[in-house]
This record gives structure tokens, C-alpha cells and sequence, in this order.
């Protein structure tokens, strides 16, 4: 018979062999509770087990369906950095080891239960059935992608109300066929950097291509002193900053890249890089450099 103060917990040998992982994980939080913030190097959370689903009962990561990132995995150490703001900073210790694990439970101890535990808005697209693992299941789950995937529909649709006329209709194809791209980002190291970057190129692709978004020009360039070789931009105000180029039949959507000098972009098989009224063009893999200046 047991007593009214005893506890059931798969019996003694069991209870004793849980004791030092039970007992590190109540101290843990009794520091946190009553200390405040704290070095990572004081705080005696340890990255296991018993540590990562302490965090997880702290700030939630799986949705109301419990789809998620494994606990412990470094996708889940990415999404929990990312919901305390702090993916990314300099001084972080390295994710997986002890003082990793202090310095989030550190965090979590100040934030207020309710800003830490509430979920972000998801994205335009349900998350009741995403595959656990999958690309949607991190977007579900990181409310930066969330975001640009709300960004995203709201962009595919005014293009799509342009696009009502075109003959032959490839936007809803080539749609298709973005997303495919974007969900190969599982293959990737640093995931959630890769589905942000498909985003935003798709993006400000469809805001310039349909002229969705303030633009400059056309900005005529005569290449190599030949007036019949011609390349025609229109500058787009897009994130990132980007381009449409044409040279006869054929067009090329670019987007700025890093330069010390003057504005470079870069498409699938053309840069262009200008420079006080002048540029260097490459229009197709393997063709040489044209000197072009702006025609007047």
C-alpha cells in the first residue's frame, strides 16, 4: 500500500536511476528562478537530454500538431536561437555544448512566459500536414520564413492578376517548379539561409518582371562602339536590388552583388557591372567582356 506522501515513478531502482538527471534539471530551474541572469559558465544545465527538453518545455517549437524539428537537432538549436533573437550574433557559444545550453536557459529564465512560448504566425500555406523534417515543417516553424512565404503569396498573386493575358500562361508552371527548387534546400548545410535566399530572388524576380515595385529606366548601353549592339536595362527597387536586361531576343533577370566599386548584378549566364555612366557586359557562358557606355 502506498502512503499518501509517496511518489510512483517506476519504482525505486528506477527513481535511482534517474536521480542525478532529475536532480540536475530542478536545480537548474530553482537557480534560474531565483538568480536571474547568469553566466553560462555558472548555470549548470547541461546539453542532453533532460537539458534540451527542459528548453522545449520552456519555448515550444512544435505546432499545435506537434510537427517540429527534433529536439536537440541542430535545426531545433537554429529555431530556438532564432525565437530569442539572438541567431546569428557574435559571442554565442558553440550549439551543443554546455555552455550553449546555460546561455539560452539564462535567456529564458528573463523572458516572459508568454512572449516566449507564443507561436509566430505562420505562413500563407497549412501547416497541419507538413512532413516533420521537411522544408515546409521549418518554415512552419521560423517565423522569419513565415513571413517571406506570406511575402510570397502576396506577391504571386499580384503577378498572376497581371499575368492574366499572357499567351501561353507558364507563371503557375514556373511556380511549380520554384517550389520544387526551394524544397531541395533539405540538402543544404545551413537551411534556413537557403529557403530565405530562394524567397527573396523569387520575389524580386516577379517584382520586376511584372513591374510591381518602382523601377528606373530603360538605361540604353552601346557595347564595343557599335550602335547595332545594344543592351536595354530597367533598375528594379527590389530586395535585393536587381535588374532585366535585354539584348535582341534574348532577356536576363539579374540581382546586385557585393562590388568595391560602382553597382555590380549578375543573372544565370550575363553580368553587368556599371560605373559612371559605363559598363562591363558578359552575355552568355564562355562570351568575352563588351565595353559599353550609355547611349545619349
Amino acid at each position: 500500500m502506498k502512503t499518501r506522501n509517496s511518489i510512483s515513478c517506476g519504482g525505486p531502482a528506477r527513481w535511482r536511476a534517474h536521480a542525478p538527471a532529475l536532480t540536475l534539471t530542478l536545480a537548474a530551474a530553482l537557480f534560474l528562478a531565483v538568480a536571474g541572469p547568469v553566466l553560462a559558465a555558472d548555470f549548470p544545465i547541461r546539453c542532453n537530454a533532460d537539458g534540451y527538453r527542459s528548453i522545449e518545455q520552456r519555448m515550444p517549437t512544435a505546432d499545435a500538431k506537434q510537427h517540429g524539428p527534433d529536439v536537440g537537432s541542430d535545426e531545433w538549436k537554429s529555431t530556438i536561437e532564432f525565437r530569442l533573437g539572438i541567431r546569428g550574433k557574435p559571442g554565442i557559444p558553440a550549439r551543443g555544448t554546455d555552455a550553449w545550453c546555460a546561455h539560452v536557459a539564462g535567456l529564458l529564465a528573463t523572458a516572459p512566459a508568454a512572449k516566449a512560448g507564443k507561436p509566430a504566425k505562420g505562413p500563407a500555406f497549412s501547416c497541419a500536414k507538413v512532413e516533420p523534417g521537411s522544408i515546409e515543417s521549418l518554415i512552419c516553424n521560423d517565423a522569419a520564413l513565415s513571413a517571406l512565404d506570406r511575402k510570397m503569396d502576396a506577391t504571386y498573386a499580384a503577378a498572376r492578376k497581371k499575368a492574366a493575358n499572357e499567351r501561353p500562361s507558364t507563371l503557375q508552371a514556373e511556380q511549380r517548379g520554384w517550389v520544387k527548387g526551394r524544397n531541395d534546400c533539405w540538402k543544404a548545410d545551413d537551411k534556413p539561409a537557403c529557403v530565405s535566399g530562394e524567397y527573396k530572388m523569387r520575389i524580386a524576380e516577379l517584382q520586376a518582371r511584372y513591374r510591381l515595385v518602382p523601377h528606373t529606366g530603360p538605361v540604353r548601353y552601346v557595347c564595343n562602339g557599335d550602335p547595332r549592339n545594344e543592351v536595354v536595362a530597367m533598375y528594379f527597387k527590389t530586395d535585393p536590388p536587381s535588374l532585366i536586361a535585354e539584348r535582341g531576343d534574348s532577356v536576363s533577370f539579374m540581382t546586385v552583388q557585393a562590388a568595391a566599386s560602382g553597382a555590380s548584378y549578375r543573372g544565370r549566364n550575363e553580368t553587368l557591372w556599371e560605373h559612371q555612366g559605363e559598363a562591363t557586359i558578359v552575355w552568355g557562358p564562355g562570351a568575352p567582356e563588351m565595353r559599353c557606355k550609355v547611349a545619349p
